[in-house]
């Protein structure tokens, strides 16, 4: 990582790789981050490690726990439910303003990506079907054409991406994924934003036995 970067401090990058390293699982929640091994890492003094931790924090990513040092936040599973119901609530707006907002570019590129989840999961690597199912989500938040709006949602979606990635190893979730991805794909083309936002709200959250699945494994 290079020592200085255009209009990015040094500790702003070290939060985004330490961002981007907890919401694709390399860090867990409840390990510690080492700041002298993260330091030695990245070839910097603890000085920015530690400003990159208090990023974090405000970012509810991690918890600083005085002499323990930092560690990435771990969440229970009513405070975890609350969240899914929120995010499901924020995609779902995403997901009624494209599609009043869509261009045509941006519709055939949801088809684009869907038809690569299809693909990717008949090749049953969970992980892979995790990141370009993320790539479907980031296609809608720009169809959305709201900035603030895509920005949150990115936010808690990060929060809780370690357990959405465990959401994605249920049994049926990959094509439950798959079927509800392109009810939301033909809201968006039908231009009903009302169903378009009841498709992804209900694609986001927890309900019925997807809950009660989820809360059996959660311990």
């Amino acid at each position: 990582m290079p020592a200085r970067a255009v209009g990015i401090t040094l500790a702003e990058r070290l939060r985004r790789e330490l961002e981007a390293a907890i919401a694709a699982g390399r860090l867990e929640p409840g390990s510690r981050l080492d700041e002298q091994e993260i330091a030695a890492r990245y070839g910097v003094s603890r000085t920015p490690v530690r400003e990159a931790f208090r990023l974090l924090a405000a970012s509810n990513l991690v918890e600083l726990r005085g002499r323990q040092g930092a560690v990435v936040r771990s969440i229970g599973a009513h405070a975890l439910i609350e969240m899914f119901q929120v995010m499901a609530e924020l995609e779902g707006l995403c997901a009624r303003l494209a599609a009043r907002r869509a261009s045509p570019e941006q519709l055939e590129k949801l088809q684009a990506i869907h038809q690569k989840l299809e693909q990717v999961a008949t090749l049953r690597d969970v992980d892979l079907f995790y990141d370009v199912n993320q790539e479907f989500h980031e296609a809608v938040y720009e169809a959305s054409a709201n900035a603030f709006l895509a920005d949150q949602t990115r936010k808690l979606r990060n929060q809780v991406a370690a357990y959405r990635r465990r959401v994605t190893r249920m049994p049926t979730r990959i094509a439950d994924t798959l079927r509800e991805h392109a009810e939301v794909i033909a809201a968006v083309q039908d231009h009903d934003a009302e169903r378009a936002h009841r498709a992804m709200r209900d694609h986001v959250n927890l309900l019925g036995d997807n809950l009660v699945d989820f809360l059996a494994a959660f311990g």
